[in-house]
C-alpha cells in the first residue's frame, strides 16, 4: 500500500488544417521500432556528461515562474470556483517543450516566451528535459517516478524524421500510428497508451476525437511515493472540514504527531510545512489563515517558496490532514492564449519542423491529474522508526479548511504538482 499517488497526463491535440494524400511508398511504422527505445542511455546507465545537468537547473526558475502563473489562472477561471485545482507544472511545461520542437518563427518563439524560455537555446531546453527525464527515471525502492511521451500519428501520414528523433531522443517519446478516420478506437488505442503508462490511474481522456486530426502530442507524470513517516490509521477518525463560510464536509481525519520543518509567515498570514516521502520528493502544504487565501492565491510567487525553505525549522508537530482522493481536468487552450501562445491554435501556425506535408495546428491541450492521499508508507514495513521527542507541547497543524499543496523533487526544485484542497470529498 502506497501513501501518496500521483498521475497526471496531458495531450496536445493536432488538427491538418488542409488535409493532403499521404507520399507514396511512405510507412509511418517504419518510426515505431526505431524510436521505441531511448536513443541515448538506458533508464540505469549513468548519464552522459554534457551539459544537461545545468540546463536542468536553468530551466528550474522558470518553470516555477510558469507554475505560478498558470496556477493564478486556473484559479481564476469561474469554473474553479469552490472546486479542487490540481495539475502538473513540469508536465505542461514538459509537452509545451515538446510541441516546440516542432515549431519555427513566432510559433516557436510565443511557447518559448510563455515558458520564460526566451533567453535559452532550444538545446539548453531540451537537453534540461532529457535531464529532468533521466533524474526522475532512477527509481527508488522507495518510490516511483517517471515521465514520458508518446506521439500518436495518423496512418499514412508523413512526419519530419528528426522531429521523431528528438522528442525520442529527450523526452522519452514513443511513437505509433492511429487511424483517426475511426475516432472511436483511435481514442481507445490511445488512452490505452496514457492507462499503461499511469498504471492505469488515468483511463479515459481522450475523446471526440476530430476525423481529420493528423498527430496526438502526450505527456505523461507518474508519482507513487511512500511517507518517510507513515500516519497510524488507528488515529484516523471523523472530523469537520470547512470548505467555505456556508458549507462544512465530514472526512477521514488523519493524524501524526512527529518532528516535521514548518514556518508561520507573519506576511502572508500562512503557515508553511514540509511532509517528506522517502527519496527525493516532498510535499509542501501552504496554509494561509482563515479568509486570506485569496490574498495569497493573488500574491504567490517563487520568491515565496525560497524564502519559506530558507526559514523553515524542525519542530515538533501534531499534524492533522484529510485522506482524499482528486481528480482534476484542464482545457488549456484559452489559458495558454492569454499567455502569448495563440499562433499555434491559428491558421498562422508553423510547425514545419513536424510535418512538411500540410498545414497543421493544435487544436486543445488537455490536461489531467489525479491525486490519492492516505496513511500508509507501506503495508508490512520492515523498520520502525523512533524520533526523539522534546518535552514541550508540540504545535497544531490542522488542516480542516482549503490549503494548497505543492509536490517538489528536492535536488532540482522542480514543483511536479501543485494545487488546491477546496473540498477533500469531492
Amino acid at each position: 500500500m502506497w501513501g501518496k499517488m500521483y498521475y497526471s497526463a496531458i495531450a496536445a491535440l493536432l488538427v491538418a488544417t488542409a488535409w493532403a494524400a499521404p507520399h507514396e511508398g511512405h510507412d509511418h511504422g517504419s518510426h515505431t521500432a526505431e524510436h521505441h527505445h531511448h536513443l541515448h542511455h538506458g533508464k540505469d546507465e549513468p548519464h552522459p556528461s554534457h551539459n544537461g545537468d545545468d540546463a536542468c537547473h536553468l530551466l528550474a526558475p522558470h518553470n516555477a515562474d510558469f507554475a505560478f502563473s498558470l496556477y493564478k489562472k486556473l484559479a481564476l477561471h469561474p469554473d474553479a470556483q469552490g472546486k479542487n485545482i490540481f495539475f502538473s507544472p513540469v508536465g505542461i511545461s514538459m509537452a509545451l517543450s515538446m510541441l516546440a520542437v516542432g515549431a519555427k518563427g513566432s510559433t516557436l518563439s510565443q511557447i518559448y516566451s510563455s515558458l520564460g524560455y526566451s533567453g535559452l537555446q532550444a538545446q539548453q531546453v531540451n537537453e534540461g528535459y532529457e535531464h529532468l527525464i533521466h533524474m526522475l527515471g532512477h527509481s527508488q525502492d522507495a518510490m516511483q517516478l517517471e515521465a514520458g511521451a508518446g506521439v500518436a500519428i495518423r496512418e499514412g501520414f508523413k512526419v519530419v524524421d528528426q522531429f521523431l528523433k528528438d522528442v525520442q531522443h529527450y523526452y522519452n517519446s514513443e511513437a505509433f500510428s492511429v487511424d483517426f478516420s475511426k475516432p472511436e478506437i483511435a481514442a481507445e488505442e490511445i488512452n490505452k497508451f496514457i492507462a499503461k503508462k499511469t498504471n492505469d490511474k488515468i483511463t479515459n481522456m481522450v475523446k471526440d476525437l476530430d476525423p481529420s486530426m493528423v498527430m496526438i502530442l502526450i505527456n505523461y507524470m507518474y508519482f507513487r511515493g511512500k511517507w518517510d513517516k507513515p500516519f497510524d490509521a488507528q488515529l484516523t477518525h471523523k472530523a469537520d472540514f470547512k470548505v467555505d463560510k456556508d458549507t462544512t464536509v465530514q472526512v477521514d481525519m488523519m493524524k501524526r504527531t512527529g518532528r516535521y520543518d514548518i514556518y508561520q509567515d507573519p506576511a502572508n498570514q500562512t503557515t508553511v510545512m514540509m511532509v517528506p516521502y522517502k527519496g527525493n520528493t516532498s510535499m509542501m502544504i501552504v496554509l494561509p489563515d482563515d479568509g486570506k487565501m485569496k490574498e495569497l492565491e493573488e500574491s504567490i510567487c517563487r520568491h515565496h517558496l525560497k524564502n519559506w525553505n530558507d526559514k523553515l525549522f524542525r519542530s515538533s508537530v501534531d499534524l492533522f490532514m484529510p485522506k482524499f482522493s482528486i481528480s482534476a481536468t484542464s482545457k488549456l487552450n484559452d489559458i495558454l492564449k492569454d499567455m502569448g501562445v495563440t499562433d499555434a491554435f491559428s491558421d498562422t501556425a508553423d510547425f514545419s519542423g513536424m510535418t512538411e506535408e500540410v498545414k497543421v495546428k493544435v487544436s486543445q491541450v488537455v490536461h489531467q491529474a489525479v491525486l490519492n492521499v492516505d496513511e500508509k508508507g507501506t503495508e508490512a514495513a520492515a523498520a520502525t522508526t523512533i524520533e526523539i521527542m522534546p518535552m514541550s507541547m508540540p504545535g497544531t497543524v490542522m488542516l480542516n479548511q482549503p490549503f494548497l499543496v505543492l509536490i517538489v523533487e528536492d535536488s532540482t526544485k522542480s514543483i511536479l504538482f501543485m494545487g488546491k484542497i477546496t473540498n477533500p470529498t469531492e
